[in-house]
């Protein structure tokens, strides 16, 4: 009886073994660091244009980009702390969320909820290269992302209105993305600026303009939506501002 007992206890104990061993080997196959990503494909780095904002919810993050007409397979990467180097690709991991339509799909977002500060890179696929954008520094908790109607529209010149706002709360504003949409929420114009001024729809001092088509004229007759983004060096959004109006 002793020997019976001694022999099923060895074959439990192997069976056990070889469970051990498949969960170790499914762990070890499931690589979802971008490192391993860019070792299998032909990349491109600061090719995507995104930053990233805070929300209403004091742990929550919307990071926003912009993809090219053709570009596929967006996904959002970050690391694990702040702490973390941003420019070692290791570490960061893909997080399985969906990006959602931004002005009807022209741009796209992803939200997610974190209780941490991190780095956060989205890329791409255009033309079958993978594109990645710069490090975005998330700062919800630190300096968390001022919302605000403050702007002045001038519409002194018919079909062609002023915008002109101030940096807000935090100073540190390196370029400010404009965007002009319809009342059906489709954006018109989408432009970035050095300076804290936009006239629609003139290019004298837009430094970036994703634009794809000829703006139509604005209609006195209409009401349309300015829609502003102050992002700093590490593509923060410390200022989100929204107005309607009329030109």
């Amino acid at each position: 009886m002793i020997k019976r007992i001694q022999h099923i206890n060895i074959i439990t104990g192997l069976f056990l073994g070889i469970l051990s061993c498949k969960n170790d080997d499914n762990l070890a196959i499931a690589d979802d660091s971008l490192a391993s990503l860019i070792k299998d494909n032909t990349f491109n780095v600061d090719n995507v244009i995104a930053c990233a904002s805070g929300s209403a919810n004091a742990t929550e993050i919307i990071a926003y980009v912009y993809p090219r007409p053709g570009a596929t397979d967006i996904r959002y990467y970050e690391t694990v702390s702040v702490d973390d180097d941003k420019n070692d690709y290791q570490k960061y991991s893909q997080v399985s969320i969906e990006s959602t339509d931004f002005f009807n799909g022209y741009l796209k977002k992803f939200t997610r909820t974190t209780a941490e500060e991190k780095w956060v890179i989205i890329t791409f696929f255009e033309n079958n290269e993978l594109h990645l954008s710069n490090p975005i520094r998330l700062k919800h908790l630190t300096k968390p992302t001022e919302f605000s109607n403050n702007v002045m529209v001038n519409s002194m010149e018919e079909g062609m209105p002023v915008f002109t706002w101030g940096n807000g709360v935090f100073e540190d504003n390196k370029i400010y993305f404009q965007i002009i949409s319809d009342i059906s929420n489709e954006l018109l114009s989408g432009t970035y600026t050095f300076e804290k001024q936009f006239q629609y729809y003139k290019l004298d001092n837009v430094v970036l303009n994703i634009t794809q088509e000829p703006p139509p004229e604005l209609d006195a007759m209409n009401q349309y939506d300015f829609t502003l983004m102050g992002v700093s060096e590490d593509n923060w959004v410390n200022l989100f501002i929204e107005k309607s109006f009329t030109p």
